[in-house]
């Protein structure tokens, strides 16, 4: 069976806008595919506002949640999985619940790259990969391995 994540995470959203209250989530940034402004974060973990009058678009997919928001004036687009998502809350009285982190299989990560695995090697589909993303004066490295987990690397 799927993950029942998206479904409560949805639910939880809906619940707690509903009611006119302002949804938060917690994330876990080791978890593979996260993409939040790495300056903000604390311990590993970002607290977003992923209010609807908080974000320019959001959209609750299949597999992530993707919206952007402002950071500090920019605007940044931000990608989490529904695996990093520790837990969804309201601001005002803390109503929500928590989940535990899932990380991703190497199978579900190299097909979340488009890659095609067969019994002699592995081959990328002819889709560009990301190895360096730049901003302002902080640059962040994406490293993969296939023995090891991905790991962000932010140099000052």
């Amino acid at each position: 069976m799927t993950s029942n994540k998206p479904y409560l995470v949805g639910a939880f959203y809906d619940w707690i806008s509903d009611n006119d209250l302002t949804p938060y989530i917690v994330v876990d940034v080791s978890v593979y595919g996260v993409l939040v402004p790495m300056s903000y974060v604390n311990d590993g973990q970002i607290v977003l506002n992923i209010a609807s009058s908080a974000v320019g678009s959001i959209a609750m997919g299949e597999s992530a949640i993707e919206f952007s928001a402002r950071f500090g004036g920019k605007l940044e687009h931000m990608t989490v999985p529904y695996g990093a998502i520790s837990a969804i809350y309201a601001k005002e009285n803390g109503a929500g619940t928590s989940f535990a982190i899932e990380h991703p299989s190497d199978d579900e990560i190299n097909a979340q790259d488009g890659l095609i695995t067969d019994e002699t090697e592995t081959k990328p589909k002819n889709k560009p990969s990301l190895s360096s993303v730049s901003s302002g004066d902080k640059t962040a490295e994406l490293k993969k391995s296939s023995k090891s987990k991905a790991s962000l690397k932010v140099i000052k």
